[in-house]
């Protein structure tokens, strides 16, 4: 069994990188949700591959840098929040590494287990932000926001009904070594979505 979980089992407080063994504390029915299905999984004794991720994105449907994309061409200014911290991590490094994980499964048992799953590095959701338009103005899209003009604010700035955690980030130093595997950079697969969104458009 494949199971994709989240950093939202964890409370989202300090700055390391989350292990598979610290303590979860969920803050949401969403984070306390996927913990259970861990849970039962984990007591069922079936063979499966859990992967804790976060920040995900795909080059098709909705996600964070198309409206970052579609604001800069609207807005004079924009507000973004800096104090949340992870790594945005492509839904084909998700899908790459599941098949990779299944072929050795299938071939040593003993690997079934939690494992941390997202692309290496980290940003805040301004550095991501950031990044985005850096790039889409490198590409010669008209953006109407300057670059001077992306605010970076605290996460109290657009308070939600469910709390998000501070700290997203996720220690993968245990699927690396299990499964012989080397992580990219989060901007590597961010550039390629955008290549791919941009490129779409014109």
């Amino acid at each position: 069994m494949i199971h994709y979980s989240t950093d939202y089992v964890f409370d989202g407080e300090g700055e390391k990188a989350w292990l598979e063994s610290d303590p979860v504390a969920p803050l949401s029915i969403y984070g306390a949700t996927k913990l259970e299905g861990e849970q039962l999984i984990q007591a069922s004794g079936c063979m499966h591959l859990i992967f804790r991720t976060s920040w995900v994105y795909g080059a098709r449907g909705g996600n964070f840098a198309k409206t970052m994309l579609r604001l800069a061409k609207e807005r004079d200014s924009l507000k973004v929040i800096d104090d949340q911290i992870g790594a945005p991590t492509g839904a084909d490094l998700l899908a790459d590494v599941t098949a990779h994980a299944i072929r050795t499964a299938r071939r040593n048992p003993e690997v079934s287990g939690l494992y941390h799953l997202v692309a290496g590095g980290e940003t805040s959701w301004h550095g991501y932000a950031s990044f985005v338009l850096d790039y889409a103005r490198r590409a010669g899209i008209d953006l109407k926001v300057a670059t001077d003009a992306v605010d970076a604010v605290p996460t109290s700035a657009f308070p939600t009904p469910a709390k998000r955690p501070h700290n997203s980030r996720l220690n993968t130093e245990k699927l690396q070594k299990t499964f012989d595997l080397h992580l990219p950079h989060w901007q590597a697969g961010v550039t390629r979505m955008l290549a791919e969104v941009l490129d779409s458009c014109k």
